[in-house]
């Protein structure tokens, strides 16, 4: 049954004929190539040219890899299940449409909110990164000085970060294909840098620089705001600290989980593609595939290439990247090729948590549960009023705003949509096993249990001062739904009326 209230569900048959309705229309014209090409795009960037040597050098050790790879597991469990989804139901908005289908109005919307935050500070965070890229390579041909940003009053704007924004909103509001296309140059000039990352570093790599692999624990730091700063599970059981150790290394591998986020932005363009049945899934396990090996390597390299010590965390607060590894060995040419692959790898990034921010707006605008007419589509099937209103909140955020500590936020968010996902799966398996499936997640209810107990605890090893952060954004969402969401549902006036004509038929007989 539907069920009313905030439980109220919208069914699969009633979410894939909203697609066809003309005013809000989305062009479908993106193959299972493109789909990869889009999750290669978003998720090889920030993760692989930062994080991989500052959570090294923070955290784990030489052990990075196996955090990876710890990443790796939970993504995979998560991705078998959003594919499942997405073959079922191939509606634009993810999560939020998964979860519409299967527990209701309410959790649908908490699940959307979530993804805002998840695509939201993910995109002005890289397009900070992007920034500083930007100002190294110019200081490269330019010389020392030039500087991305300028001083406006009291105020520091980011003139790189609001230009990268700008660029990338026209972009996508020229249409998806475009974006695809354009996403496909830029990608594979930063896989060529980062096979050339691989190829080279392997020349420099020395045995002794990976031991000890775990490095001993550390003990906590002094000041009253250590504790929020440790991972939540090392504070539950009682661990003084998370850098280093084997709390270290889970801690790492919730770091790290921010390099693999993305890969759910496939299932936002389900509703663009020629044949999502098939395409969807196969974009989103071919993505996973592709990325988990390449970060593997490039990890094992760069810890092998230099000691995990020498990419720690500066005093200054400095944080090191690739490069750094490449520079200690005065091979600064090499460094200045990472850093326009870098510059090349984080524009697309950006672009495609543009994408999938619009993407789920746009169906909870399509639902009233925002104004329905930010769904509104212009003649090249893209929403256009929501690309120039994200668009401009992105600029100034990225614009005006530091983006330091914002990984943990986006983590945080993305796994809470996974594990909902992953319980939505068995539910609708069990309320509706009569849907058509073209993929079916294998060992169910195995797998989706997995990936549950998997992303709760990568949640758990997430500090205690992001868990903070997290529980103040889900209470602001639940205020909007309570004040605007919940009267201006379709679903909810679309059972009103239902009602009033069964009231009325019975009171006519």
């Amino acid at each position: 049954m539907p069920g009313t209230g905030l439980w109220r569900t919208k069914s699969v048959e009633q979410s894939i004929r909203d697609t066809d309705e003309p005013t809000t229309k989305l062009r479908r014209n993106l193959s299972t190539a493109d789909l990869i090409v889009f999750g290669v795009a978003v998720v090889i960037g920030a993760g692989i040219f930062t994080l991989t040597a500052r959570t090294a050098g923070d955290f784990t050790g030489p052990s990075v890899s196996v955090a990876f790879v710890l990443a790796a597991v939970a993504c995979g469990l998560a991705a078998l299940c959003y594919a499942e989804f997405a073959s079922t139901v191939p509606v634009a908005g993810s999560a939020y449409t998964y979860s519409y289908a299967t527990f209701g109005e309410f959790l649908a919307w908490i699940v959307g909110w979530d993804l805002v935050l998840e695509f939201a500070v993910a995109a002005a965070a890289v397009s900070k990164g992007w920034s500083l890229y930007l100002q190294d390579s110019l200081a490269a041909i330019l010389g020392d000085g030039v500087s991305t940003t300028v001083q406006l009053g009291g105020l520091t704007a980011d003139w790189g970060a609001l230009l990268l924004v700008a660029v990338l909103v026209v972009l996508l509001t020229l249409g998806t294909k475009l974006s695809s296309r354009v996403s496909l140059v830029i990608t594979a000039i930063k896989v060529a840098v980062i096979l050339f990352i691989v190829v080279l570093g392997i020349n420099y790599i020395s045995a002794d620089n990976y031991s000890p692999f775990v490095p001993p624990a550390e003990g906590a730091s002094e000041g009253g705001g250590a504790a929020l700063e440790q991972s939540l599970f090392s504070l539950l059981v009682g661990g003084e600290s998370s850098t280093f150790g084997w709390f270290g290394l889970l801690a790492g591998a919730s770091l790290v989980f921010f390099a693999f986020i993305g890969f759910d932005i496939i299932a936002t363009t389900a509703e663009e593609t020629k044949n999502p049945q098939r395409s969807v899934p196969r974009g989103i396990l071919g993505t996973l595939a592709i990325v988990t090996v390449l970060y593997v390597a490039v990890s094992v390299v760069v810890t092998g290439m230099v000691n995990y010590s020498d990419l720690s965390t500066g005093d200054d607060g400095e944080h090191k990247t690739l490069a750094t590894a490449f520079a200690l060995h005065n091979v600064d040419w090499a460094a200045n090729i990472i850093s326009i692959g870098a510059l090349a790898g984080l524009t697309t990034v950006v672009m495609v948590l543009l994408l999938g921010l619009v993407r789920v707006l746009y169906a909870m605008s399509r639902d009233g549960l925002l104004p329905t007419r930010l769904a509104k589509t212009n003649k090249l099937g893209t929403p256009w009023r929501i690309n120039m209103v994200i668009g401009a909140m992105i600029a100034f955020a990225a614009t005006f705003f530091p983006a330091d500590r914002l990984e943990e936020m986006v983590n945080i968010g993305t796994l809470f949509a996974f594990a909902l996902v992953a319980a939505g799966v068995m539910l609708l398996r069990k309320r509706r096993p009569d849907l058509p499936r073209t993929f079916r997640v294998p060992m169910m209810p195995l797998i989706p249990i997995l990936a549950i107990i998997a992303c709760v605890w990568l949640m758990l090893n997430l500090t205690a001062l992001t868990w903070v952060r997290f529980l103040g954004w889900m209470a602001l969402g639940v205020i909007i739904y309570f004040a605007y969401s919940r009267r201006h549902s379709l679903l909810g006036k679309r059972q009103a009326a239902e009602q009033a004509e069964s009231s009325g038929a019975d009171k006519s007989s």
